[in-house]
């Protein structure tokens, strides 16, 4: 399990928003519920700004995790 132990506030907060993301797509894929619709309403300028961040939010942890895999651990024996 990948645990965010990073000093950087933005780190922090796109990885809850793309928690919040991955639980949003799993309540449509089991219940066909969208809670964002639900609390913002069908495509509102709210909406789309909250579907924006979680979007970019995803896109900067993979891109952080694709760094983090490719960059050489600090502890390894050469």
């Amino acid at each position: 399990m990948l645990i965010n132990t990073s000093n950087n506030p933005v780190t922090t907060i796109a990885t809850i928003l793309a928690a919040i993301g991955a639980l949003h797509w799993g309540l449509i894929g089991l219940c066909g519920f969208n809670l964002v619709s639900f609390l913002f309403g069908e495509l509102t300028s709210l909406t789309k700004i909250v579907y924006i961040l979680v979007g970019a939010s995803g896109l900067y942890v993979l891109l952080t995790l694709a760094k983090l895999l490719v960059s050489p651990s600090v502890g390894s024996v050469k």
